[in-house]
């Protein structure tokens, strides 16, 4: 493999943005599925972060395919939702989108502990990633499986080996959290304008 695991996504965040500058969808969406190899790599603790993430893109994967032309710009699928009343459910593209960005959040954080805290075990840079991130929107039963979870986090140094492939993992990942950060943050910005941000699980 050429490069680390994240050059995909590094490659696909150049074209997330339209030239007016809105959130494409299929763009958007081929990033957090480069991102699904990544999660894997953490083997059985990111397992229900791993199903979570692949079932938000499906859920808007399949709202895009539907009519791919009206649902060009990401928060098109938002508005018709909000529109319809329909955007709180549980099942909604607008909880995908949300829930989406938040477990992305999370692999941001998780990485930016991995760069700044040398010293951390692999379980205290997911626990500490998840605290900051997930855990306040997370029920109980929730957080307490997340927390279990969080023990069965690789060895570090076995985890950044694997990642590395072929290429300066240090900057890759320095990269990765530099550019998807405002991206994400214009979602969360997005949502929060329409009262949405704050939904619980």
């Amino acid at each position: 493999m050429e490069g680390t695991v994240f050059a995909p996504a590094l490659e696909g965040m150049k074209h997330v943005k339209s030239e007016e500058g809105e959130m494409l969808t299929k763009p958007f969406l081929e990033v957090c599925k480069q991102i699904l190899p990544v999660i894997d790599k953490f083997g059985a603790a990111m397992a229900l972060v791993k199903t979570d993430v692949g079932g938000n893109i499906t859920r808007l994967e399949n709202k895009y395919l539907s009519n791919p032309e009206e649902f060009q710009n990401l928060y098109s699928m938002v508005k018709v939702e909000v529109a319809a009343k329909t955007a709180k459910g549980s099942s909604s593209c607008t909880n995908g989108l949300l829930w989406l960005t938040r477990a992305m959040d999370f692999i941001v954080e998780l990485f930016r502990n991995i760069m700044e805290h040398e010293d951390w075990a692999m379980s205290q840079v997911c626990t500490e990633a998840y605290t900051k991130t997930l855990k306040k929107f997370h029920g109980w039963l929730a957080s307490s499986t997340f927390t279990m979870a969080m023990k069965l986090a690789p060895d570090r140094k076995k985890f950044m080996d694997v990642v590395a492939g072929k290429g300066d993992i240090s900057s890759d990942i320095e990269k990765f959290c530099a550019t998807f950060t405002p991206l994400l943050q214009e979602n969360h910005k997005f949502l929060a304008s329409l009262g949405l941000d704050d939904m619980k699980a």
